[in-house]
């Protein structure tokens, strides 16, 4: 669909705000702010609501802080091909949405607990196919080895957060449902891909969505 626009009239996120010790405090020590998006403004008819969770992976480089990003494969009933972060559906044995969102991730990309420190959440956003997403985010202590679920993951890779946290780099797009307009945000990303070619990854919907919210809450 076509980009409406940018927003590149907003500040990005200062780098000191984006350090590993920098978040844990900023989830340690919340402000005061709303989130921009609370869903996609719509679930499919005949959908019962059911709860979900995602880690928001924070992989610490070092210099650098990147965003562990997964690809769905094309055969999936839910939301198949598009860009997302690894989670998945609660279990009826899962403690809570931050132990849904720490067995998805080892089964999707075989991400080991002992890997992750989980510093906070994000407000729950409601996807088009009904299902209530609790964003888990944490940190990644490398080294760590990914084994993927090939059933449910086509590929996995990373972005930088500061590329994220940068609103020039959120396009909007537009379009009509039933007579209503609708917006939604997109964070294309170019980087090579397995086999080495240069790719564009097409990063938009719930998780363009929940990634604006981080913006929205590391810049209140």
């Amino acid at each position: 669909m076509p980009v409406i626009g940018t927003d590149a009239h907003l500040p990005a996120v200062d780098a000191g705000r984006l350090t590993p010790a920098a978040l844990r405090q900023r989830f340690a020590s919340p402000p005061a702010w709303q989130p921009e998006m609370a869903g996609d403004g719509r679930t499919l008819s005949g959908r019962e609501p059911a709860h979900a969770s995602v880690l928001v992976p924070l992989v610490d480089r070092g210099d650098h802080v990147h965003v562990l990003l997964t690809q769905r494969t094309d055969h999936l009933r839910d939301h198949a091909g598009q860009i997302s972060f690894p989670g998945g559906r609660a279990e009826t044995h899962d403690e809570d949405a931050t132990a849904t969102a720490l067995r998805e991730a080892e089964e999707e990309v075989g991400l080991r607990p002992r890997h992750v420190e989980v510093i906070g959440q994000l407000p729950t956003y409601t996807t088009v196919t009904a299902f209530v997403v609790t964003p888990v985010v944490a940190l990644i202590k490398p080294p760590f080895t990914l084994t993927l679920d090939s059933f449910e993951v086509a590929e996995a890779f990373e972005v930088p957060l500061q590329f994220l946290m940068t609103p020039a780099h959120h396009q909007r797009h537009q379009f009509e449902l039933d007579n209503v307009k609708r917006e939604f945000y997109s964070m294309p990303w170019e980087a090579a891909g397995p086999d080495g070619e240069m790719r564009r990854y097409f990063i938009w919907g719930a998780t363009a969505a929940m990634l604006r919210n981080l913006y929205r809450f590391l810049s209140a």
